[in-house]
């Protein structure tokens, strides 16, 4: 008798509501955690994206800078010797000019050097966006995992004060979890 009375008691309504409180939170928390660990894979991702195209950018620079530099050397050797031949060379120095200018801007590939920060710096944005959802994903873990757990605590302990502190807490996690979606800067990064 005393097991059945146990049972109708931690089944009342104000304790369903609590479980469906709990629910709800649990819910919002496994989305939560599943959009942090989706903005942590896409900042490692896109980190190395960045990298990549300033790597890419920097040899661009580095062998523009080499064309111009055997160009004017080029340039600096033949000057004034008679077995040199100023239209060879004079052709020779333009062909390393033109593909000087082509690693400076080449927008018909996008891999010119202004191109290439340019698609760097946008990358590096999108990275910085998602790292600041991560943060605000993260807080909405936190909130929500103290949520469900002073929801669960008054079921347990009968104190109806917890379960509202709780549901607080949730109410806060859904703010960071929304806010990582649709504003991540506000609060994150």
């Amino acid at each position: 008798m005393e097991h059945e009375v146990e049972i109708e008691h931690h089944h009342t309504p104000i304790n369903r509501r609590i479980g469906i409180l709990i629910a709800l939170m649990a819910a919002a928390l496994a989305f939560t955690e599943m959009a942090a660990n989706n903005a942590a894979t896409d900042v490692v991702r896109e980190t190395v994206e960045a990298t990549d195209t300033w790597a890419f950018f920097q040899a661009k620079s580095i062998r523009a800078a080499m064309f111009r530099a055997d160009a004017r050397a080029l340039q600096l050797e033949t000057t004034g010797k008679p077995e040199s031949d100023p239209a060879q060379i004079a052709k020779t120095v333009a062909e390393w000019e033109s593909t000087a200018a082509r690693e400076d801007s080449e927008p018909s590939t996008g891999e010119g050097r202004k191109e290439l920060a340019v698609r760097a710096q946008a990358i590096e944005k999108h990275r910085d966006e998602r790292n600041a959802a991560k943060e605000n994903y993260e807080l909405a873990s936190g909130a929500l995992e103290l949520g469900i757990l002073l929801a669960s605590s008054a079921i347990v302990t009968g104190l109806l004060p917890l379960a509202f502190i709780g549901g607080a807490f949730g109410a806060i996690g859904a703010v960071f979890g929304v806010l990582g979606w649709f504003a991540p800067h506000l609060v994150g990064g």
